[in-house]
């Protein structure tokens, strides 16, 4: 197998588990804050829109790690910086 052959095959790999494991550790976080929310208004429901705003905004941020962990499987797929050393 040549060398570019080889970086192709490395970058679809890597791609894949990218996303595979970048994505287990948000699900789990955003499920674990749901179910966390829901008990607290479930406790206090005088304070349900101030929970509910608070959550959004962390859901908000344990998302953007899936997008950076997706961010990067696209670049390792059609952006590789190591084609232009093999080429060149």
């Amino acid at each position: 197998m040549d060398n570019i052959g080889l970086i192709g095959m490395t970058s679809i790999i890597m791609g894949g588990l990218t996303i595979a494991i970048g994505s287990i550790a948000p699900a789990l976080g955003q499920g674990k804050a749901v179910s966390q929310a829901l008990k607290s208004i479930a406790q206090q429901p005088d304070e349900s829109n101030t929970i509910s705003r608070t959550l959004f905004v962390g859901l908000a941020m344990i998302e953007s790690t899936a997008i950076y962990c997706f961010v990067i499987s696209m670049i390792l797929l059609f952006a590789n910086p190591f084609w232009n050393l093999v080429v060149g």
